[in-house]
């Protein structure tokens, strides 16, 4: 019978090499164990990606390995840019799966179904834990898509009782091209689903620091394909908004939009829904689906760190000090905590509660897409002499 402690069957690595190769080779050196059965990574989209995807296959020659590009990379250290980050799973405690959606404009139910059902059964074969209450799902999409509402809502109606979280893929808030990464190469217009069955005790959380103030805001006229909003309460969006917040349309910009975001409620939550930018016919473009008729909720940020601070005291207390954490963390909370000057304190959080992640543009929860949310996954811990 082997012992081992929960420590070697999460282990997590970083590296600031900006040549693929070497970076690739920083990982391997710390990740590659005799049980070594699957790695996560999230990485700047500034690497060559072609160069880096050979290189991690040469690295992890017989691991597979699933990720995506990045806004913005959460490593042990705390927040980085220009960084990969991964994470290695020991096989003896996790086994997992995955599964590529390369057609997101017609992924239905009937797709989706079998999918999910493949990735279980492949699963329950390697005789880890019981499924149904011992796995959940890790999805990365395309953060370029436009396409995540309706991808999410289809796997979620397939998963039924599993729980799942995610986070969309980035390119350093240049918005032109975003990456997932499965089967040995990058994609985009794609998603990987990474379903994840542990003997370890789990938990799957969102949070977010806003608070709804008592405006509503009726969206009279939009474009749901291109997530344009045309109109507000009648009249052109931008200026409904900018009068809402108090500034001059001309003014209106990415800081205006993280520090007044909008959101729709949903059973007694609210739903984050983030403005992308002003359109010179003054319209509105969000990072999440919009349509005519619904009622936008203004929100006002209350102190993130008092929220990140308790969120993870919460879960670290229900887990009893967990062994670590996955972190998708949205790029526009990353942002005001830039221009807050609160990035150390925030890192620094983060690096005590043994998060790792990314910085995303939209966040994905329970088959909902939202922005300016944090998600993720924790992960208890065995007894340190528990036997396999």
């Amino acid at each position: 019978m082997n012992t081992y402690q929960v420590e070697q069957a999460i282990l997590t690595a970083a590296s600031q090499q900006t040549n693929a190769c070497r970076a690739a080779a920083e990982l391997a050196d710390v990740l590659q164990h005799e049980h070594l059965g699957f790695v996560l990574f999230f990485c700047s989209a500034e690497y060559d990606l072609a160069a880096l995807a050979d290189a991690l296959e040469s690295s992890f020659p017989t691991t597979p390995l699933s990720g995506c590009t990045t806004a913005g990379e959460i490593t042990p250290e705390g927040y980085d840019r220009g960084s990969i980050v991964a994470i290695g799973f020991d096989r003896r405690l996790f086994a997992i799966e995955t599964a590529l959606i390369d057609d997101l404009d017609h992924f239905e139910l009937a797709n989706a179904q079998p999918l999910v059902d493949t990735l279980l059964e492949r699963c329950r074969q390697q005789s880890i834990a019981p499924i149904n209450e011992h796995s959940f799902a890790l999805t990365l999409l395309d953060g370029l898509s436009s396409r995540e509402e309706q991808v999410l809502a289809t796997l979620d109606a397939a998963l039924g009782r599993i729980p799942s979280f995610g986070g969309s893929a980035g390119d350093d808030n240049h918005l032109s091209h975003t990456h997932v990464y499965t089967a040995g190469r990058f994609h985009t217009r794609a998603a990987v689903v990474v379903m994840i069955n542990t003997r370890l005790p789990f938990e799957v959380f969102s949070t977010h620091h806003l608070m709804p103030l008592a405006h509503k805001l009726v969206v009279t006229e939009a474009d749901r394909e291109q997530r344009r909003v045309i109109e507000i309460n009648g009249l052109p969006a931008a200026q409904v908004y900018a009068e809402l917040v108090g500034v001059a349309s001309a003014q209106l910009n990415a800081g205006v939009f993280a520090r007044h975001p909008l959101a729709v409620r949903i059973g007694g939550q609210h739903y984050v829904r983030s403005i992308q930018r002003v359109n010179s016919d003054s319209s509105l473009s969000f990072y999440c689906a919009v349509e005519n008729g619904i009622v936008l909720t203004a929100m006002q940020p209350t102190p993130l760190l008092d929220d990140l601070k308790v969120m993870l005291a919460g879960v670290s207390g229900r887990l009893e000090a967990p062994s670590m954490i996955i972190g998708c963390d949205c790029f526009l909370r990353r942002m005001e905590l830039e221009a807050l000057q609160q990035l150390e304190p925030a890192s620094q959080l983060l690096r005590q509660a043994g998060v790792v992640g990314f910085n995303t543009y939209g966040e994905q929860h329970h088959g909902m897409h939202v922005n300016q949310t944090f998600t993720g996954v924790a992960f208890g811990s065995l007894p340190a002499n528990h036997e396999h």
